[in-house]
């Protein structure tokens, strides 16, 4: 019997679940400094205010991919009971390895279907609203993939393509915010400015990148919070 069911007076538990892969994890970075610990203490203060009880779950796994993902959903998302659900993946869908041959390690339409079933999964599983962002530009744009004529840069933007079309697909229950458009603004086409959101690797993001992260996703966190001091 979960914290959920104990007692009929119980303080109903909201749980708010990151399900995504090394960008949510905040890998490279101190834990304190990643935006998914610092949206879940602007969390608590909003907890604090509403006083409603929230449980922040940060599902995330360093490189992970969709296919990945919905094998280990049963557990840390579903089984959470999520009443949000915040997903972010892509940045290793599209990566390609030189073991496969010039194959990416998902491929766009399964990257797409993957996606689509993590969203049909939370609501299925109780959340009310999933919260859905493109990923940010690398500085990975110089050199060719394996087996490849395109970039892992080029290929990273199509995939944001991909999540940029689910998340437009039309339902209300789906918050997306295009991260990559941020960034872009962000750094107006300045290399260094876009070198100066990411570590050395020119991959995953800086302590600043984190900055970008958290003022761009916190107003679609506050309206998910907002959305369940209505719910009995």
């Amino acid at each position: 019997m979960t914290d959920r069911t104990v007692g009929a007076c119980a303080k109903r538990s909201y749980r708010i679940v990151v399900f995504g892969d090394s960008i949510s994890f905040g890998q490279g970075v101190s834990l304190h400094k990643g935006w998914v610990p610092r949206i879940s203490a602007h969390i608590e203060l909003l907890a604090q205010h509403t006083g409603l009880d929230l449980v922040v779950v940060n599902a995330s796994v360093n490189g992970s991919t969709t296919r990945q993902a919905l094998e280990r959903m049963p557990y840390e998302v579903q089984s959470q009971g999520p009443d949000i659900v915040l997903v972010q993946f892509g940045m290793n869908d599209c990566n390609y390895w030189q073991t496969d041959h010039g194959l990416p390690r998902v491929s766009r339409a399964a990257f797409r279907a993957n996606l689509e079933e993590i969203i049909d999964r939370a609501f299925r599983f109780g959340a009310r609203q999933v919260l859905l962002n493109t990923n940010h530009p690398t500085g990975r744009d110089l050199e060719k993939l394996p087996f490849c004529e395109i970039s892992y840069q080029q290929s990273n933007r199509s995939y944001n393509q991909i999540i940029r079309a689910v998340g437009s697909a039309g339902d209300a229950r789906i918050c997306f915010t295009d991260i990559e458009k941020i960034f872009e603004a962000e750094t107006k086409g300045d290399r260094r400015r876009l070198e100066a959101l990411l570590l050395p690797d020119l991959l995953h993001p800086s302590a600043a990148g984190h900055d970008v992260y958290f003022a761009a996703l916190r107003p679609a966190v506050e309206e998910a919070v907002a959305s369940l001091s209505g719910v009995s």
